[in-house]
């Protein structure tokens, strides 16, 4: 599947935009602010019913406007499928497929697989565990329909937890005890989804980084959580209600599962040079590709903004090598320098489209 068509209006600084892309390499060159990245979060949008860039779609209206709107036309074969949004001010989210629309916007996630290769995912490495796992998360999500209504499930009775705990008055213990039960009855399941994913992905992100950097690199993924302790989860918050009540916040359970991420048998945070986390990430995101291609007997779409930076020439190269194999399919690529992008093209044996961006007007450009 592939996107073939993209109409898009008010889209952030993006006023109005009607392009046909190509089935395997599409450019988007521009200096920063122009919108790029925009252009291709749209296109994220359209697979997750959400921005990779703003958490409240409000803030993607275009400040002038009162909605935007985005409509998808994705190729499966012969079979044509029609994706739709709307957001207005102080209206509901309209998300539809072939004019029909979703009663839940969890229906969709998965249809359209997508991986997305971007700056913001050095957050994965500086910041916490919640990014971590987040990207488990999002994989997981796009393959396995139990896993995401478990994790509602979880969050919900989470959310009801901790707010009970922040509670200045006493706490009625029934209650904390049926919040916990709900949490234990979908943690397992959360954990074991987790571990069964992990084992598959790790050799093949390790396989990756040595494509991409050498075999003198060694780095490593490792599952944290706190299900593989010897205690259940339930005896675990029993033990630590009291001090969970004086914090405020639970402090135990898969919320809490986190990656360490390791090169050279050290922390990757502190060890690591930009060019060595940058190749990290981007065969994390690989092996996502090759995770999903396999699972949902799809080819996702690939989008990589701003790939270019903080890598050398050998790296690039290598990677560009990767994805322009025949186990890839439709790639959206964005960048600053039209060299960059050329060297891209010259390797694409022709089956390409590049869009220049100018004050968030796209323009197709011949150049290649």
């Amino acid at each position: 599947m592939y996107l073939n068509h993209l109409t898009l209006l008010n889209y952030r600084n993006i006023v109005e935009c009607d392009l046909e892309f190509s089935p395997k390499i599409n450019c988007f060159l521009g200096r920063n602010g122009m919108g790029k990245t925009n252009l291709l979060d749209a296109v994220y949008y359209l697979s997750f019913c959400k921005s990779h860039i703003n958490v409240i779609d409000n803030q993607i209206i275009k400040y002038d406007a009162e909605f935007f709107m985005l409509q998808g036309k994705y190729l499966d074969g012969d079979r044509e499928e029609l994706v739709s949004c709307a957001v207005k001010h102080r209206r509901k989210k309209q998300f539809s497929r072939n004019k029909k629309e979703y009663e839940r916007l969890v229906e969709h996630i998965g249809f359209i697989p997508l991986v997305l290769v971007s700056p913001a995912d050095l957050s994965l490495i500086e910041y916490g565990s919640d990014e971590r796992r987040r990207f488990m998360d999002i994989v997981i999500s796009q393959y396995d329909r139990q896993y995401l209504d478990n994790l509602v499930v979880y969050n919900s009775a989470l959310q009801n937890r901790n707010a009970l705990l922040k509670t200045l008055e006493s706490i009625d213990t029934t209650i904390l005890e049926v919040l916990e039960e709900k949490m234990c009855a979908v943690a397992e399941p959360i954990f074991k989804s987790r571990s069964q994913f992990l084992e598959n992905f790790i050799p093949v992100f390790k396989d990756f980084y040595i494509k991409i950097a050498s075999e003198q690199e060694v780095v490593d993924l490792a599952y944290t959580s706190h299900l593989q302790q010897d205690d259940s989860l339930q005896n675990q918050f029993i033990k630590t209600r009291e001090r969970d009540k004086i914090l405020g916040y639970t402090t135990h359970g898969t919320h809490k599962d986190d990656l360490q991420m390791t090169l050279n048998g050290f922390p990757l945070k502190r060890n690591g040079s930009q060019g060595q986390n940058k190749s990290f990430l981007v065969a994390m995101k690989l092996a996502q590709f090759v995770f999903l291609k396999k699972v949902s007997h799809k080819i996702p779409i690939l989008l990589l903004d701003d790939l270019f930076d903080k890598l050398d020439t050998d790296r690039v190269t290598k990677i560009i090598n990767l994805i322009l194999s025949d186990d890839f399919g439709q790639i959206f690529i964005t960048d600053t320098n039209s060299i960059h992008l050329n060297n891209v093209l010259t390797k694409s044996n022709g089956h390409f489209k590049f869009f220049e961006l100018i004050d968030g007007e796209v323009k197709e450009n011949l150049m290649g």
